[in-house]
């Protein structure tokens, strides 16, 4: 009997992990099935471009991953039995349910409110591809003076602001960010990021928060009032709410809490990858809710998988981080060279070199995805019969 491995999502982590399970384990051992809702992969490091009406490219999953043996099922998951090792899903045709011997929950996350008044209501999003598009169709409605506020100043507000008013020259964009402005940048990085602010005139808000939002505007909490005929919220993640309804051990931010192999720490045949993960990086503090950290988590527990079913070694953790890359807009960026353990250093790179290397970063990334299978391995990993059962600790 075939091991049967379910990932479910198929964003940058999920993905990842399908591919990668692929080059590692022979098909006549194993049976991999990929669930996710969308039918295409959505990069979404991409969506304050396709806020602005950008047109990407669209990768659909079942060309992506045909003739690789993962079977693409497209579907909403909406229950994980972590005892019974299945997976409740909804498709175009019926609800239904996938066992598994191996479970990979790579469901990631959305935006989160933070239980700010009216931010449901009233405020846009750019952390799903519906989210953008509707937030694109309500940005090509207003006319010339209109006024827009992002709330949050880490990479997403960044990006979305700059993007916003780059592409729309004509609106009045605002910035509020609970901190001061680019405040895990070194002093290079923040010197590049103000002046681009200033150059595409978007009024700042430092030190500002936001204490609810109404239809025309966010109410600060020392109680002032910031006109905005259009607010973007982007200040902050939460997880899929799906793991902390099961009985896998989860945090407080409902990640699936998982050991040094992204292993959960309760259910030893599920693997936690991406922003759905409480995970540990090399130095043993965890790690950020990032593309920079779902790739490698993936990779690692793709790897972690393969070994044990196939008894060889499990490699170590050597996940870290090595930049941090914001686009200011289409031809201006920084890129903040970081420690392992996402540490500023003093050196960064601006301007259009750095957009230039952030777009070779982010096509590198989508490459990768798109071509699952490349620089296949000379010859799949097979299980040895006595291991071809469910994993075990």
């Amino acid at each position: 009997m075939k091991h049967r491995i379910v990932v479910l999502g198929a964003g940058y982590a999920g993905a990842t992990a399908a591919g990668r399970l692929a080059k590692r384990l022979h098909p006549a051992d194993t049976e991999i099935t990929l669930v996710n809702a969308d039918p295409e992969f959505v990069e979404r490091v991409r969506m304050h471009q396709l806020a602005t009406g950008q047109d990407l490219k669209r990768r659909a999953l079942t060309d992506v991953f045909a003739g690789t043996g993962v079977q693409v099922r497209i579907a909403q998951v909406t229950a994980v039995d972590a005892e019974r090792k299945t997976v409740d899903v909804v498709d175009d045709l019926a609800p239904g349910e996938i066992a598994y011997d191996t479970l990979v929950y790579a469901l990631g996350s959305t935006a989160a409110d933070g239980g700010v008044p009216g931010v449901a209501e009233h405020a846009h999003h750019i952390a799903s591809k519906q989210a953008a598009l509707r937030l694109h169709a309500r940005l090509a409605d207003l006319a010339a003076g209109g006024t827009v506020l992002v709330v949050g100043g880490g990479l997403t507000g960044i990006e979305a602001a700059t993007e916003i008013a780059e592409a729309r020259p004509d609106l009045e964009i605002s910035l509020a960010a609970r901190g001061g402005l680019g405040d895990r940048l070194g002093e290079k990085a923040q010197r590049h990021l103000r002046e681009a602010i200033d150059r595409l005139g978007i009024t700042l808000h430092e030190h500002t928060d936001i204490a609810g939002v109404e239809p025309t505007g966010a109410v600060t909490t020392d109680g002032r009032t910031i006109p905005a005929q259009v607010t973007v919220w982007t200040a902050g993640f939460a997880v899929h709410p799906l793991a902390a309804a099961t009985t896998l051990q989860v945090s407080a931010t409902g990640q699936v809490v998982v050991d040094d192999t992204v292993r959960s720490v309760s259910h030893p045949d599920v693997y936690a990858v991406g922003d759905a993960a409480l995970a540990p990086g090399a130095s043993g503090t965890p790690l950020r809710m990032s593309c920079a950290s779902g790739v490698p988590t993936a990779q690692h527990a793709a790897d972690a998988i393969a070994a044990r079913l196939t008894g060889r070694q499990i490699p170590p953790n050597k996940i870290g981080y090595t930049a941090r890359c914001i686009s200011l807009g289409r031809r201006d960026a920084v890129v903040q060279w970081v420690t392992p353990d996402d540490q500023p250093k003093p050196s960064a790179v601006t301007g259009k070199a750095a957009a230039r290397l952030k777009e070779m970063i982010c096509r590198a990334a989508a490459w990768s995805i798109s071509h699952p299978t490349s620089m296949r391995p000379t010859r799949r990993h097979a299980i040895p019969a006595e291991e071809a059962l469910p994993v075990a600790p």
